[in-house]
């Protein structure tokens, strides 16, 4: 890219949030948080509306300050530096931009703002437009194009600053389904070419698994956990992380024995599990939480009268609902007496072979060797976790 006088060329885009806590009146968004995002990762806050997360973005930005705690971005402290002098640039969901100039315009708008003259920030905001393959668009106006156009019209904007840390707020939001799918891979492709730090807010659990080195889930201004997208998903570190990302289905129930490293757990619903907990030793009596992942689960209908097989890690149920979503069905299981629901996703192949239908009463099966333990309940009494959570990952 052209040479321009930029405050973040060349240096760290770390960002670390220290014991950070924020304070709207008698409101706390967000409480006692420590986080660090490695240079040239790209990591997505992921939680429900009111977590805190868009708060993190804000104060990282410099649009709020906090109450309390530190925040440093390549080691060094922003807290009360104008937004210009942080190397943060933040690309919003309303894409914000200017409609009666061009493309091209839009694009260079910072960098006539610092001064640059027209020859060389055109320069500068060609080159971005040719990196989101828009440089056939340069002299539209934004009007003229497509929702997916105009994202990436607001990303090469956002980016012409050169920063070290893009901050990007729920910047899919706003796409049909189909250009989301588009975009988010788009985004992953640019933050790897620029190798910059990407700090991505959203709500949607797919698109933080999709894109994201570093996923960190949030609950009423704190860190649930923080990990990469894969662990995120497979090993859910406790029952409110398993139950919002996704994929899993959450087991419970009163300790019966322990034997060689497995629990013998009975549910509240009468089911019998074997959870493996390693060398802990969960007391008699107590609670015990783990999670199993629906595409591990074996779905097998019962004929009318028959007796279920039983056994450990074993639920039978009813079928409630059943979606086709192309390689796989959802199957959702009404296990009765208020139970949480239980949902398998069956491969399409196996599903057609022998098909379900709604009113169906069935059994599913999974092996021991795949339920994840959870840390709540007992586990949670015993080991628990600090109010402030430090979380890393590397870039992958």
């Amino acid at each position: 890219m052209s040479e321009v006088p930029l405050a973040g060329s060349g240096v760290s885009g770390q960002v670390e949030v220290a014991r950070v806590t924020k304070r709207f009146r008698e409101t706390v968004a967000v409480n006692d948080l420590s986080l660090t995002i490695p240079h040239g990762s790209y990591c997505c806050l992921l939680g429900p509306s009111g977590c805190g997360k868009t708060t993190i973005l804000r104060m990282i930005a410099g649009h709020e300050t906090p109450t309390r705690g530190d925040i440093r971005i390549g080691g060094r402290s922003v807290v009360g530096l104008p937004q210009v002098e942080r190397g943060t640039a933040m690309m919003f969901q309303s894409y914000a931009l200017f409609p009666h100039r061009s493309v091209l315009d839009n694009v260079a708008f910072a960098l006539k703002v610092r001064g640059l003259g027209l020859p060389a920030r055109h320069t500068v905001a060609r080159e971005l437009l040719t990196k989101v393959q828009l440089e056939k668009f340069a002299d539209r106006l934004p009007a003229q194009l497509s929702g997916g156009q105009q994202q990436r019209v607001a990303l090469a904007r956002a980016l012409i600053t050169n920063p070290r840390v893009l901050l990007l707020d729920e910047p899919l939001s706003a796409l049909d389904e189909y250009l989301r799918l588009r975009m988010r891979g788009e985004l992953r492709r640019v933050q790897k070419e620029l190798g910059i730090t990407f700090v991505h807010v959203t709500h949607t659990q797919l698109e933080a698994i999709a894109v994201a080195d570093m996923v960190v889930v949030m609950a009423q201004g704190r860190i649930e956990q923080a990990a990469n997208a894969r662990d995120i998903f497979v090993a859910p570190r406790n029952a409110y992380v398993a139950r919002f990302v996704g994929g899993q289905n959450v087991l419970s129930g009163t300790v019966e024995s322990v034997i060689d490293g497995i629990a013998a757990v009975a549910s509240d619903a009468g089911a019998r599990y074997a959870i493996p907990v390693g060398q802990l030793r969960p007391l008699r009596g107590s609670r015990l939480y783990g999670s199993i992942r629906r595409d591990r689960i074996a779905v097998d209908k019962l004929s009318p009268g028959a007796r279920p097989n039983g056994g450990l890690n074993c639920v039978t149920g009813e079928v409630h609902t059943l979606e086709n979503q192309g390689s796989y069905v959802k199957v959702t299981i009404d296990l009765g007496d208020n139970a949480e629901e239980f949902v398998a996703h069956v491969p399409d192949e196996a599903f057609f072979r022998d098909p379900l239908d709604i009113g169906d009463w069935v059994e599913g099966r999974w092996s021991a060797s795949d339920i994840n333990l959870l840390d709540d309940g007992a586990l949670a009494m015993a080991s628990a976790p600090p109010q402030a959570v430090a979380a890393s990952a590397s870039a992958s």
